[in-house]
């Protein structure tokens, strides 16, 4: 298989601010530290062939002997395998993974934003697995899922405010597989998506990946813009827009009920679909959301994207699309050329949970705004720079820092072991590097013990005087 080459302007983007004033490292550390953790962070793609060491060197203006030293680390560390003539292709070193666990003897993880398994999910699989033998003399092949849990789903979202039939629902392989779905059928090479800006990064990538052009509409300091949004679906004419209004991924807010009317009814008057992530709606901590944007104009074409991932488990593995039958009858067309169906025993297990999420739920939110407080109250102590509100739902905060230092900082973090999540990862073209995404979804102790290694990392680049003072909400 043929490498694909990473244009040097791309890259020059993807690094950000990727120098360290006034650090003791050499440059061509920072460039190695850098450009490692956009492989790790899968930014760079494996396979990705780079573009030759005096085109790098002018496009990020420092000297060749720079760049070449940079590469020849990474070299050493198994990151880039090089051929003369051919550049260097980007690679892992063997036996380590994109991402360390979330706590491990690899490291921290706080790019990953889930929780692991409660006693719960055994308890589901312990029913599905007792479920399963009056399913197998059945063939297992079900493109629209199991019948049981489509009517679960469907009344789930009829109390919500929706009113849905099981033959709206279909189950998939979780929501970015599912969007992907969405993707196939709705969209062509070249199509616009429109998005928020900052958005979700696997949303970012499957839009990209469908060949479409993702563009972004800046969210305001809170809440959506409205106007902004009716002004770049009138210029961009898009195939479709991507929105995540309950919970926001990386912000943590909720769209309120004027402004999911204001957006049904822009959808409605230029025939412009919706697709709506519902992935973090269970994780609310003050209030529930308002009712599915799908119920607030009839007119307009919504599709919404559940799933089971971040209110259950991720290792589920399980979502869930509704939109009306016709829509889901293509839809399965077009997954003919994906998969044949999804994980039965999973569909088993997500139906006990959802019928016995008013036990489970409730404990896992309290659990998860107590660990939202408790670090929102470190970082208040440890990080007085860092400016963050307290988000509404979700697992994480998002965190603007004095200055575009989050490449430096996650670079200088990787090499402790703590993987972070930087604002660049949830940008277009190399946005918000003078941000971060912190998850709350770690245990108190080590997430203390996790912000502690990252002060040390932070201080020598903290600046004696910030442009601004912090503020919480």
């Amino acid at each position: 298989m043929s490498s694909r080459r990473f244009a040097s302007q791309s890259l020059v983007r993807l690094l950000g601010h990727w120098q360290q004033p006034g650090s003791r490292m050499p440059l061509w550390r920072q460039l190695a530290d850098a450009l490692r953790l956009l492989i790790l962070d899968g930014r760079l793609a494996l396979d990705t062939r780079l573009p030759g060491e005096r085109e790098l060197a002018a496009a990020l203006a420092v000297s060749r002997t720079t760049v070449g030293s940079a590469l020849a680390h990474l070299r050493e560390e198994g990151y880039l395998e090089s051929r003369h003539g051919s550049g260097s292709r980007v690679l892992l070193p063997a036996g380590r993974p994109m991402q360390a666990s979330a706590v491990s003897g690899e490291g921290v993880d706080l790019s990953t934003a889930a929780l692991g398994a409660g006693p719960e999910i055994h308890q589901a699989y312990t029913h599905a697995i007792a479920a399963l033998p009056q399913h197998l003399q059945q063939t297992g092949y079900e493109r629209f899922g199991l019948p049981a849990l489509r009517e679960t789903i469907a009344a789930r979202y009829s109390a919500r405010g929706v009113p849905t039939q099981a033959d709206e629902i279909m189950i998939v392989n979780g929501a970015v597989s599912g969007l992907a779905m969405v993707l196939r059928m709705l969209t062509g090479p070249g199509d616009r998506v429109v998005v928020d800006h900052p958005t979700y990064p696997l949303a970012i990538a499957a839009i990209q990946g469908a060949s479409c052009r993702p563009v972004g509409v800046s969210l305001p300091e809170r809440g959506w813009d409205v106007a902004g949004f009716a002004a770049t679906v009138a210029q961009t004419s898009p195939r479709l827009a991507w929105l995540m209004p309950d919970f926001h991924n990386p912000t943590g807010r909720c769209m309120d009920i004027a402004t999911r009317q204001a957006i049904a009814d822009i959808a409605a008057n230029t025939r412009t679909t919706l697709v709506v992530d519902e992935t973090m709606v269970d994780l609310w901590y003050d209030a529930p959301p308002p009712a599915p944007l799908a119920a607030f104009n009839s007119r307009a074409s919504v599709i919404t994207i559940g799933s089971a991932g971040k209110s259950f488990w991720g290792g589920l593995r399980l979502g869930w699309i509704r939109a009306p039958a016709r829509t889901l009858a293509a839809l399965a067309q077009a997954r003919d050329t994906l998969d044949l169906g999804s994980p039965l025993l999973e569909q088993l297990a997500t139906q006990w949970l959802i019928e016995h999420e008013a036990q489970i739920l409730p404990a896992r939110r309290q659990m998860l705004a107590l660990r939202r407080d408790i670090c929102g109250a470190l970082m208040r102590e440890h990080f007085p720079q860092w400016r963050f509100e307290v988000p509404q739902g979700g697992l994480s905060y998002w965190i603007e820092l004095p200055d575009s230092v989050a490449t430096s900082l996650a670079a200088r973090a990787e090499t402790q072991g703590i993987h972070l999540g930087t604002g660049t990862r949830f940008g277009l073209a190399g946005a918000f590097d003078r941000y971060l995404r912190i998850p709350f979804t770690l245990e108190s102790a080590a997430l203390e013990e996790a912000l502690l290694k990252i002060k040390t990392l932070w201080l020598p680049l903290d600046k004696a005087e910030t442009p601004f003072r912090r503020r919480v909400i």
